[in-house]
């Protein structure tokens, strides 16, 4: 048996270990990127996107939303997850002190590769960039600069409230769109049961729209979320069993 001062030494480690993991997995290092921005007389910034969000006032994201390049958009994996970014190494363009926000990545950023990377090709693999609403922009650069130097990194997402969960499709292909995810706000996995069923394994469709070919009608819906961090949440019965389709249901949420 190890002696009373090495078990406690190696507690101590251990949980100094957990600490700084927990750490790292909250606040990863700043990385560089760009970033621009569209008017907000584009009703497409805030009304649809490539994550399947919808308004995003509904969704409580609004202004606090960005498009990403491929680079960071993953194949939509990203959709839900949010970014800490900051204006940098530009004492004309950037806001003084250097204030942050977080977004929410709830579009994609299409690659323009007629024009150069560097010159309105912002979004070209392997660029990180930014395509942020014009109300968010102006929080951390003035307007006229157009395009900045930022810096970001990736932070849990604060949200109010449960997660929702939307039931779209049709009665042989039902389809959820999940917002409003806590923790890393990145969906890897998503469950469905009803009553009569156990745990059913949904698909990612697009963004963060989630399907699957069984009839559930009549039966009250329960959902399991699993996020980018390995970490899964249950929420039972929180559709009814005279559910219908295009309503919205609210979950429980993953604990901060």
């Amino acid at each position: 048996m190890a002696a009373p001062h090495l078990r406690a030494a190696v507690i101590c480690y251990l949980l100094s270990a957990l600490h700084t993991s927990t750490i790292t997995a909250q606040y990863q290092e700043w990385k560089s990127a760009t970033a621009t921005y569209s008017k907000d007389t584009d009703a497409s910034i805030i009304t649809e996107g490539a994550c399947g969000f919808g308004d995003l006032h509904k969704t409580s994201y609004g202004k606090y939303s960005t498009g990403l390049s491929g680079m960071l958009f993953n194949r939509g994996s990203s959709c839900g997850a949010c970014f800490e970014v900051r204006c940098a190494d530009n004492m004309v363009w950037c806001l003084q002190t250097s204030p942050s926000i977080v977004l929410t990545a709830t579009d994609f950023c299409p690659p323009n590769y007629g024009l150069p990377a560097d010159n309105g090709g912002w979004c070209n693999f392997p660029r990180a960039h930014f395509q942020m609403p014009e109300a968010a922009f102006s929080l951390i650069a003035h307007q006229k600069a157009q395009i900045v130097s930022v810096q970001y990194r990736r932070v849990q997402c604060k949200r109010e409230g449960g997660i929702r969960f939307t039931v779209k499709g049709s009665a042989y292909f039902m389809q959820v769109l999940i917002t409003n995810v806590g923790l890393d706000g990145e969906i890897v996995a998503v469950k469905v049961k009803g009553s009569r069923t156990g745990w059913i394994q949904m698909g990612r469709n697009w963004g963060q729209n989630w399907q699957c070919n069984t009839n559930l009608a009549g039966q009250p819906l329960s959902f399991e979320v699993t996020t980018a961090s390995r970490i899964t949440l249950a929420s039972y019965n929180v559709a009814p069993p005279n559910w219908k389709f295009g309503q919205t249901f609210l979950g429980k949420q993953f604990q901060q």
